[in-house]
């Protein structure tokens, strides 16, 4: 009877072999379950095992402190992203006023150019020698002055003749 036992322990073992693919050095382990039991308990003593009890258990001043927190957690977080909204907003503000700014700009330039351009120099001429009686400045009219500033003059007295 012995050697039909060994027999049937040979074939189940190579059955379990057959059964998986070894690849490499990694080996599959049939049944943890069984060393785990097999490894021994480790003894906790009696001072962790109150802390630990201790650490599962939370106080009611601990659950109110946190949902404090959580309550000024969430209060900082809505003013911060109202916030960054509000300086979304500025910039898209700014950027719009910088646009009719340039348009403005552009609008003032293009006037300024069709301006000029219909302006007659000669005609200008004609009124101001005509109808208003203007004449050119004679030798003895024009008075040349020593200037610091060749930008402009300022008259601060009498001219002298």
């Amino acid at each position: 009877m012995a050697s039909t036992g060994r027999t049937v322990n040979r074939n189940r073992t190579a059955d379990a072999r057959s059964r998986y693919y070894v690849q490499g050095n990694v080996v599959r382990k049939l049944d943890v379950t069984k060393e785990i039991e097999r490894q021994p308990q480790k003894k906790i003593s009696n001072t962790a095992r109150k802390n630990r009890e201790r650490a599962k258990h939370m106080s009611a001043g601990y659950v109110l402190f946190l949902c404090m927190a959580l309550i000024a957690t969430g209060i900082i977080l809505v003013n911060y992203i109202g916030l960054q909204s509000d300086i979304t907003n500025s910039v898209k503000h700014i950027s719009t006023l910088e646009k009719q700014l340039n348009d403005l700009k552009l609008a003032n330039d293009e006037e300024y150019s069709r301006i000029t351009s219909n302006i007659d120099l000669e005609e200008i001429k004609r009124i101001a020698i005509q109808e208003l009686g203007m004449q050119y400045a004679e030798e003895g009219q024009i008075v040349s002055f020593a200037s610091e500033n060749h930008d402009y003059v300022k008259q601060m007295a009498d001219i002298p003749q």
